[in-house]
């Protein structure tokens, strides 16, 4: 049987003070503790290690080959015991995540350098995936974890909320409304307005459409459902319902302002329901990085 560490490594600092009274006060025990932890070490192994006399300690020939070899075994121990701590708090391994191209602009981004720097043992893996193809993703394993713009359906997995964004409209700056803070609901609807594909998120497209059903609103799809220039919006009449981190990623010549009243739009954490450590500490990491940028606000 192997010695204990404690022991062991009481012996280490023996083998360097070679005094019972200097090794006890350093490690913080009384001096019979520290001989008695010896005693036992020695018939562990079956050898004598401390030759002591009334005035000194000297090693044997055993003594020596042990506080010579124990340390680096000590360490690589320590290693695997780290190591083990670090996979039990979720701070080891892949993670595999799906995101939607809406939560790509920056929502997506921040979680993924938020893990890399908190957890820099984690090997992190983004892809972007069509909305509705997320959650059941998540739910059979193809992808350990989602994100998500809304409260997407699916058996099979949990949501968190992670972020509440404003809603408002992306518009030309020489566009007749660009001019207020503001826009009301009723006042946008008079001009043309653009809704994605309801296949691409069938929730936010449903939850924009319903913004204007007190209204008559003229709607249309783009034949480009994702079309980073936003071509369609300079013609200075059409505008686009969209979250407001739409502005981190608008072209020059648009803006984006706020409807009055609007619910705001969610983007959700999706993880199955049965977690492990990397789905807790993902977790973890994204309650912060909400907290640190104010995804939550009261």
């Amino acid at each position: 049987m192997a010695p204990d560490t404690v022991s062991l490594r009481y012996f280490l600092v023996l083998a360097q003070e070679l005094n019972f009274t200097r090794a006890a006060a350093r490690i913080g025990i009384a001096q019979p503790a520290l001989s008695a932890r010896m005693r036992r070490l020695e018939a562990e192994l079956g050898t004598t290690l401390l030759v002591r006399t009334t005035r000194s300690v000297v090693l044997t020939t055993a003594g020596a080959a042990l506080a010579e070899s124990a340390p680096p075994a000590l360490a690589a121990l320590d290693r695997a015991w780290d190591t083990a701590r670090k996979a039990g708090a979720g701070e080891l391994g892949t993670l595999r995540i799906g995101y939607s191209l809406s939560t790509g602009a920056e929502t997506a981004p921040a979680l993924v350098d938020k893990l890399i720097r908190s957890s820099p043992g984690l090997e992190v893996g983004a892809v972007p995936m069509a909305t509705p193809e997320i959650s059941p993703a998540v739910a059979d394993g193809r992808i350990d974890a989602g994100i998500t713009r809304g409260e997407q359906p699916g058996r099979g997995v949990r949501r968190f909320l992670l972020r509440r964004e404003r809603v408002g409209v992306q518009l030309a700056q020489h566009h007749p409304l660009a001019e207020h803070s503001e826009i009301e609901i009723a006042d946008a609807a008079a001009y043309p307005l653009r809704l994605p594909d309801r296949v691409a998120n069938p929730v936010i497209h449903d939850q924009l459409a319903a913004l204007f059903r007190d209204t008559q609103p003229r709607f249309h799809t783009p034949p480009i459902s994702f079309d980073m220039s936003q071509r369609d919006l300079r013609d200075g009449l059409t505008l686009a319902p969209a979250g407001e981190v739409a502005v981190t990623t608008q072209p020059a010549g648009l803006t984006w302002r706020p409807l009055r009243g609007a619910p705001p739009l969610t983007i959700h954490l999706v993880l199955p329901r049965v977690q492990s450590p990397l789905h807790r500490r993902l977790r973890t990491v994204a309650k912060t990085l909400a907290h640190e940028l104010h995804w939550l606000p009261d």
